[in-house]
Order: structure tokens, then C-alpha cells, then sequence
């Protein structure tokens, strides 16, 4: 991956796009998240959301998922160019998570990644922090997932 001086804050990322299916819809929900609008239709549409929808943690997972294969996609380039690749991880956490609207069967979720802030860490000479903002956007425009993370980053300088 980059190293912290190589961040752009600002640059965006799509990192990939997932239709949510019915069958993987109840198979994530069964296992991770079992309430009946995520596992059962006629459940689901007695509910305040009225079809069958996704866990908010199904659509976080999504993302989790594109961002280590993009960072890997990254990693794979920089080496093919004969470019040092730096060490990230790991994470101190996250903060603001939104579900903002609900992932129903057959939406399609882009999910994309931008870079809020760097800062050298106070603590770990070497490394610092880099901030970037997650999101999950329906095929509609309708921004349906969100949250702000955050990982530690190599620095070239110490």
C-alpha cells in the first residue's frame, strides 16, 4: 500500500459493487443477525421496512470485504511497478456508522472509499494514522451506508 505521505486526502476509490440476493440475505442473517425482516418475506413485510432487507452488518461485512481486495489489488500493482509497498493495519476503530436506508433484495451497493485526514502518530514513531470515509451508495444515487475508519499507516519518515 501507500505510505502516509503518499495519502491525496480528498482521492476516492470505488472498490467494488454487490447485488444483494434473497438466499444470501437470510443465509448472512441466519448466522449473524437472525430477526425476522432479514430472514422470513412475510415477516419482513409486516415490518416497518416492509420487504425482506439486509443486516446493516451484512453491508458492512460487503465492505470490509472490497476494501482488503482493493488494498490487495493496490499492493499487487505497486509491486508489479517495482514500488516499495508500505504496512498498514491495524485499525483503532471506526466511528460514525450510519444505516441510512435499507438494502432490499436485488439492490445493487457500490461501495466506495475517500481520504479524509493523515496525522503522524504521537505514539508509534514511524507510522500515523490515516481517516477515510466508507460508503455504500444504491443503484438509485441513495447513499445507504456510511462510516469513518481509521488504520495505521508506515511513514517513511520516523
Amino acid at each position: 500500500m501507500y505510505y502516509l505521505e503518499d495519502i491525496h486526502i480528498g482521492e476516492r476509490s470505488e472498490i467494488g459493487r454487490h447485488t444483494f440476493t434473497a438466499d444470501e440475505i437470510k443465509a448472512f442473517a441466519t448466522q449473524y443477525d437472525p430477526q425476522s425482516f432479514h430472514m422470513d418475506e412475510a415477516a419482513a413485510a409486516r415490518s416497518h421496512f416492509g420487504a425482506l432487507c439486509a443486516s446493516g452488518w451484512h453491508t458492512a461485512a460487503v465492505c470490509m470485504r472490497f476494501l482488503v481486495d482493493y488494498r490487495k489489488k493496490v499492493v499487487a500493482e505497486l509491486r508489479a511497478q517495482g514500488k516499495p509497498v508500505a504496512t498498514w493495519g491495524p485499525s483503532p476503530g471506526f466511528r460514525d456508522l450510519k444505516w441510512l436506508k435499507p438494502v432490499y433484495v436485488g439492490d445493487t451497493i457500490t461501495y466506495a472509499t475517500e481520504a479524509l485526514e493523515t496525522r503522524r502518530s504521537q505514539s508509534r514513531p514511524g507510522w500515523g494514522l490515516v481517516f477515510s470515509r466508507n460508503t455504500g451508495t444504491n443503484q438509485h444515487g441513495e447513499l445507504v451506508y456510511s462510516f469513518i475508519g481509521a488504520v495505521f499507516v508506515e511513514s517513511r519518515r520516523t
